[in-house]
């Protein structure tokens, strides 16, 4: 990305931003956006007013900058008059006098309705609900394609930002072996205590200082040992694998193990683990790494890297001398960006498809992986699958990525498919869901575009000779 071009673009220019929800990103986004030159949010929206207006007013815009809207024309003579539109109904969002449209509201139906609706209506779509990217997020990028605007993943999500490093390591010619996020949050060893921490999560570790380095042991062995001692910490989450399942649909990437290896390493183990032959099968493979760090210790705060081979033993050999992580056997060298900064650095994203029609992925997604789930204990008939917490986990049900395939009878469901939805009959524990195990709803966007999605599925499988398009 040529920053330079797009602040002096964006210096005589106005891109004027929708937003659809104010949560932690959207809050993050629309205070950062009254310090960026060209972009100007004009309209709000959150089914929950009040959070809305607690955003507004946490960014500084009291009620002289706002007009509470009651519907979409209402909303358009607002922003006429240079006040932002404060709306509840997010589709009523997507046929404002506006350049882009940010969907941000996490929910996985919603999200699809609203990106659709904003296509259909001419808009560039900033989307940062994964939750409906992981399920239809081909089908959009390639109706966006089709309407001349652009449908974008967003920097300071890490998908975005993971793609961009992926593709800026193709242009330098590098080969990648692995392409990885660190967890949303770190494990922190305190030596002292003999604990581990993640977030507000501290087990006892007697011991675990003898795991602090591989030593004469295998990489794999620790890492084995690790997983074992912090097993009551989560290792792998839905959000982390819907994440990296839109990234492998986005670079064609692989995907080694379905539920990830996800080890608990240090940053500097990173290029003895992700590459083949360390817990890697082959190369061009997806990942995640539960970053184990003391509390005085750098942390990459959420960020990616790549890893890639040293084919130039010598002067990857100069670049260990300055600091940068090559592996012990001086094959393998890991690039990292250690940043993960939400909505304080989406401007690039929303100036990069309003002034240029450019995406910050790769403009291209195709149905490479879906993320599906399997019961990890009995769930009865009538279950409510809710999606909790910070990582949307569904009780009782874990994430894994399997091939695409269409979602027809017998078929696994995708995993944000079947969320707030109720299970139609008794799953067993170990069972994968599939679309005959839920509810189907009256009516849903995401259920539609999955469906429309599927035809192109069943027809490239039968092109093949796939037949159903199952795996």
């Amino acid at each position: 990305m040529h920053y330079g071009s797009l602040l002096e673009m964006a210096s005589g220019a106005k891109v004027r931003v929708a937003l659809i929800g104010l949560g932690d990103y959207g809050r993050s986004l629309l205070f950062q956006s009254l310090r960026v030159p060209g972009l100007e949010i004009v309209a709000v929206c959150d089914a929950d007013r009040s959070r809305a207006e607690t955003a507004l007013r946490a960014a500084g815009l009291g009620k002289d900058h706002y007009v509470d809207c009651a519907n979409g024309n209402a909303a358009a003579s607002a922003i006429k008059s240079g006040k932002i539109a404060l709306l509840s109904d997010g589709a009523q969002m997507t046929d404002l006098p506006v350049d882009v449209v940010v969907e941000a509201t996490g929910h996985p139906d919603a999200a699809a309705h609203h990106a659709a609706l904003s296509i259909a209506n001419g808009k560039h779509v900033v989307m940062v609900s994964k939750e409906a990217d992981s399920v239809v997020g081909p089908l959009l990028a390639k109706r966006a394609a089709a309407a001349g605007v652009v449908y974008t993943p967003v920097d300071g999500d890490q998908p975005s930002l993971l793609i961009q490093l992926a593709l800026w390591a193709r242009v330098c010619g590098l080969d990648i072996l692995s392409a990885a996020k660190s967890s949303e949050y770190d494990f922190v060893f305190d030596p002292a205590a003999e604990t581990v921490t993640c977030v507000s999560q501290t087990v006892s570790v007697p011991g675990f200082a003898s795991l602090w380095g591989f030593g004469d042991r295998s990489p794999a062995e620790v890492i084995a040992a690790r997983e074992a001692a912090l097993a009551d910490i989560p290792q792998r989450t839905v959000a982390d694998l819907t994440e990296m399942g839109i990234v492998a649909n986005a670079l064609g990437l692989e995907v080694d193990r379905p539920d990830f290896h996800a080890p608990v390493a240090r940053t500097q183990e990173i290029p003895d683990l992700l590459v083949p032959g360390g817990l890697l099968s082959g190369k061009n493979r997806v990942d995640v790494v539960n970053l184990l760090r003391r509390p005085d210790e750098f942390s990459l705060a959420g960020g990616v890297f790549v890893t890639v081979a040293c084919e130039d033993s010598y002067t990857w050999e100069f670049l260990r001398e300055k600091g940068h992580l090559v592996s012990r056997d001086g094959k393998a060298a890991t690039i990292a960006n250690p940043v993960h900064l939400l909505g304080v650095q989406s401007a690039t994203t929303i100036l990069l498809a309003g002034l240029q029609k450019r995406s910050s992925g790769t403009g291209r997604v195709d149905a490479k992986y879906d993320l599906q789930g399997r019961a990890k204990q009995d769930l009865k008939a009538g279950t409510l699958l809710t999606p909790q917490g910070r990582h949307h986990e569904v009780e009782g049900i874990d994430g894994f990525l399997a091939p695409a395939a269409a979602v027809v009878t017998g078929a696994p469901i995708p995993f944000h498919m079947m969320c707030n939805h109720r299970l139609r009959r008794d799953v067993a524990a170990g069972q994968i869901l599939t679309l005959d195990d839920v509810d189907a709803p009256a009516s849903s966007p995401l259920w539609e575009l999955r469906a429309e999605m599927d035809r192109e599925l069943l027809a490239k499988a039968a092109s093949v000779g796939g037949g159903h398009g199952l795996p």
